[in-house]
C-alpha cells in the first residue's frame, strides 16, 4: 500500500509514520495533485490518498481511500471520487477553535490589548484613577449558528462563563443544560436579535451561502459581533463589509475568508473588499484551529483509520461509502 500527501499534508508525513503500524510506504505530492492528473499514474487501487482538496475534469485513478485531514468537505468534488474509494475525514479541531471563540468574546469585552497599548510608567497615576470599566462575558447571549462538534465545544465553554447560549441548528441533539435555547434554522430571524455574540460554527452548504446577508445582518442587535470560523461564504461578502462598516453591527471576529491561494506561489487578497481597513474587524489567516497540538490529534486518527484499511476493520468518520 501507498500512501500520498497531497499538499499541506504533506508536511506531516512523520506524524502519520510514528503511528502507523501497517506497512505502507508514505510518498508526498505537491498541492496540484488535488487538480491535476500529473501524477495519478503513481496511484494504484490499493493506495490511500490524503488531501483537504480534490477535484478532476476527468477520470481519477482508482485507488481505495480518499481521506480529508479535516472535517469540512466543501473543496471535495465528490463526483471526481472514484466509485470504489471511500471517503473519510477528521475533526479535532473544536479542542482550539472554541479556545478561539472565547478569547475573540473576552477580548472584545475586556478590550486587553488596547488596555496594554495604553499602559505608560510615566502617567500611571492618572491611568489609574481614570481607569475605564470594561464589561464581562457573565449573562451575555450567545448565538451558535451550527451545533455540530464545534458549537457543542463552543457551549461548553461558555456555560463555564456564565453565559446564556442559544443555538440553531435543524439536527442536534444536545444533552441537558448544554443550551437554554435550540431553534430550527426557520427561526433564524427570532433568534438573532437575542444575543451579543454570533458565532458561524456550521458547515458550508447551498443551504447556508449566504445566509447572512443585508436581511438577516439587519436582524442582529446594533451591539452585536458576529464571529465567523467556519466558511466565508455563509456571509455575503458585500453585505457583510456593509453591516461593518455602516454600523448595522458592532464588529466581527474573521478567521475565514473569500479568496484563497491554489498554487504556492499565490498571491491573492482575503476578499475584494477592504475588510482589514475596518476598526470593527479583528482579522485572522485561518489560524482558529491550527494549533502545535492539531496536527498530532489528526494523524494519529488518520493513522488509526489506514490500519482499519489493511486489516479489513470498519473505518471510522466514512463519509462517502464505496459506490460500487
Amino acid at each position: 500500500m501507498k500512501i500520498f500527501l497531497v499538499g499541506e499534508a504533506a508536511a506531516h508525513a512523520g506524524k502519520l509514520a510514528a503511528r502507523l503500524a501497517c506497512g505502507a510506504d508514505i510518498m508526498p505530492l505537491p498541492r496540484e495533485a488535488a487538480h491535476a492528473a500529473d501524477h495519478d499514474h503513481l496511484i494504484g487501487a490499493g493506495d490511500v490518498v490524503v488531501s483537504l482538496r480534490f477535484r478532476r475534469p476527468g477520470a481519477a485513478p482508482p485507488f481505495r481511500l480518499l481521506h480529508v485531514p479535516g472535517a469540512g468537505l466543501d473543496a471535495i468534488d465528490m463526483g471526481s471520487v472514484p466509485a470504489g474509494a471511500t471517503v473519510c475525514n477528521v475533526y479535532e479541531h473544536e479542542i482550539p477553535i472554541a479556545e478561539y471563540v472565547s478569547l475573540a468574546m473576552l477580548e472584545w469585552q475586556i478590550r486587553l490589548r488596547e488596555l496594554a497599548s495604553r499602559f505608560d510608567a510615566r502617567s500611571w497615576s492618572d491611568l489609574y484613577r481614570n481607569r475605564p470599566p470594561h464589561a464581562e462575558l457573565y449573562g451575555k447571549t450567545l448565538l451558535l449558528i451550527g451545533l455540530g462538534r464545534i458549537g457543542g465545544a463552543i457551549a461548553t465553554r461558555a456555560r463555564a462563563f456564565g453565559m446564556r447560549v442559544l443555538a440553531v441548528d435543524a439536527h442536534a441533539r444536545p444533552p441537558a443544560g448544554l443550551v437554554d435555547g435550540l431553534f430550527a434554522p426557520a427561526q433564524l430571524d427570532a433568534a438573532l436579535p437575542l444575543a451579543g455574540f454570533v458565532v458561524i460554527s456550521c458547515p458550508l452548504t447551498e443551504d447556508t451561502r449566504g445566509l447572512f446577508n443585508a436581511r438577516t445582518l439587519a436582524r442582529m442587535r446594533r451591539d452585536a459581533v458576529l464571529i465567523n470560523i467556519s466558511r466565508a461564504e455563509i456571509a455575503r461578502e458585500e453585505d457583510l463589509y456593509a453591516a461593518l462598516r455602516d454600523g448595522i453591527i458592532a464588529g466581527a471576529f474573521l478567521d475565514v475568508w473569500y479568496r484563497y491561494p491554489k498554487a504556492a506561489d499565490d498571491q491573492v487578497p482575503p476578499s475584494s473588499l477592504p475588510f482589514l481597513d475596518l476598526p470593527n474587524v479583528v482579522a485572522t489567516p485561518h489560524a482558529s484551529a491550527w494549533t502545535v497540538d492539531l496536527p498530532w490529534r489528526r494523524y494519529a486518527f488518520i493513522a488509526a483509520n489506514i490500519d482499519r484499511l489493511a486489516s479489513g476493520q470498519p473505518l471510522a468518520n466514512v463519509v462517502r461509502a464505496p459506490l460500487e
